[in-house]
């Protein structure tokens, strides 16, 4: 009886406590290894695993988080139909998210440039995200992207595409 007093006791205790934040303030850099689907017009899809670095900086306002983030996807994605190939896409983001304690949940926005074998083209991309300290330096996080592009097949029409990243960070 004792045994279980003190683990309720214990338990009580350990609810109380307030979780500590974690300061997300400053640069970091890293590498995302991913997966990206796509979808075009007359049929042609692909899908192919992603890699590259990112950089950005974050600012931690308390509980609110708001950052910039420059981040580079080589792929090799081929779209079939004789639509062409995605060869990589680069982002340009700014996040914001809420500082759960030992976790950073957040929103994406910003702009994503696609290089493909028949044209490039910059449109909206969006998504979400969440990271974890792994101690006072490492972050591993994942994110869901997702970007709507005109134009870059052989035939006229929107390319959907979806990216998911798993990444890590070094912040300095």
């Amino acid at each position: 009886m004792k045994a279980l007093k003190a683990l309720i006791l214990t338990l009580l205790a350990s609810l109380a406590t307030p979780v500590l934040a974690e300061d997300w303030t400053g640069a970091y850099a890293g590498f995302s290894f991913g997966y990206a689907d796509a979808d075009g017009p007359n049929g042609s899809s692909g899908d192919d695993l992603t890699f590259g670095p990112h950089i950005g900086y974050d600012r931690d306002f308390g509980n609110f988080v708001l950052g910039g983030e420059l981040e580079y996807n080589s792929l090799s994605l081929d779209l079939g139909q004789s639509e062409g190939s995605l060869d990589s896409m680069t982002r340009l983001k700014l996040r914001g998210g809420y500082d759960f304690g030992p976790a950073l949940g957040y929103v994406v926005i910003g702009a994503s440039r696609v290089d493909s074998s028949v044209d490039n083209d910059t449109a909206a991309v969006y998504g979400i995200g969440v990271a974890y300290p792994i101690g006072d330096r490492f972050v591993i996080s994942g994110e869901a992207l997702r970007q709507e592009f005109d134009d870059v097949t052989r035939s006229d029409g929107t390319l959907d595409s979806n990216v998911f990243n798993l990444r890590t960070s070094f912040r300095f």
